[in-house]
């Protein structure tokens, strides 16, 4: 059976509520705060829930946020390829979620920052697995070299998922050149497609994408309560996404992403996985909280409407 092997970061999020953001020097009450695993476990969460093994091969800490990634991998049935680290905890991100669902993040990286290639090792990746390799990972110097030569050293038929996050904005530096012609899926938002690209919009970021990717790339741009865009060169489709009340827009791409993985890891066509997806995402923006991706029955339920 499948698995999705997961290369980026578990971090645990500091969840907090208010109506808007301070201006700089100032103060506000939130509305609340609690500690959640977040960062790579919501993609691992997501494809859990959908029934998708999964395993994460990077490193958690051997403090409290360690512990708390831990149990909550180990709730979701998440295997751990690596033992705790013993020299530093997992990192943490303050996470803000203003009245409007928009969020803002701001991350200090623990030991999930480090990988070596004695590490990476340790996974034996089989010939229908995923790999999922976030764009966080090629910033962190003591990860970034190590992951893309393990990466490049894949045989062909294990399938490379890339999501470059927010930061990695262009498609120039040595680690990514390197790292495009093995991507096999490609999942952003719209706004990283037209950073990354410097199109305009969607539709010319697609067009721009061909132009750094193999031609097999299957893309999946997402465009919020639109739905997302799916396919390879030439053969894009939207794919609509579904009505809610949303309140908290955190973790939906993530969301989207390890549901979208677990539906072709099923054999579905990629419009059909697209379509599970979008319903995933939309039921996680109506859910406080990073890692609010529903499970298959409640996805199948909105499917079905």
């Amino acid at each position: 059976m499948s698995r999705l092997l997961h290369t980026g970061q578990v971090i645990v999020d500091l969840v907090m509520a208010l109506d808007t953001l301070p201006a700089t020097g100032g103060d506000v009450l939130a509305k609340s705060a609690s500690f959640q695993a977040g960062g790579g476990f919501n993609v691992m969460a997501a494809a859990r829930r959908n029934g998708l093994p999964v395993v994460y091969l990077g490193r958690h800490g051997n403090g409290r946020f360690g512990d708390l990634a831990r149990e909550a991998m180990q709730a979701e049935g998440v295997e751990m390829a690596l033992a705790a680290s013993s020299d530093k905890d997992t990192g943490l991100c303050v996470s803000l979620t203003e009245a409007s669902t928009e969020r803002t993040f701001i991350s200090h990286i623990g030991v999930e920052g480090e990988l070596s290639a004695a590490d990476l090792a340790r996974a034996v990746p089989r010939a229908d697995d995923y790999v999922y390799v976030s764009g966080y990972s090629l910033l962190l110097e003591g990860k970034a070299q190590p992951l893309i030569e393990w990466l490049l050293a894949l045989p062909r038929e294990i399938v490379v998922v890339f999501d470059p996050g927010p930061l990695v904005k262009a498609p120039d530096s040595t680690l990514m050149r390197g790292l495009l012609p093995r991507i096999d899926i490609w999942t952003s938002n719209g706004p990283e497609a037209l950073a990354f690209t410097g199109a305009t919009d969607i539709a010319a970021a697609l067009r721009e994408l061909n132009r750094y990717l193999a031609a097999q790339t299957l893309l999946v741009v997402r465009d919020g309560p639109n739905g997302c865009w799916v396919g390879r060169t030439g053969e894009v489709e939207h794919v609509p996404g579904f009505k809610v009340h949303a309140v908290d827009s955190n973790g939906a791409g993530d969301a989207h992403a390890g549901v979208f993985i677990a539906g072709l890891a099923t054999g579905l066509k990629p419009a059909e996985a697209a379509r599970r997806a979008n319903a995933a995402a939309a039921l996680a923006v109506t859910r406080w909280g990073p890692a609010t991706c529903p499970g298959a029955a409640e996805v199948d339920a909105l499917v079905s409407r």
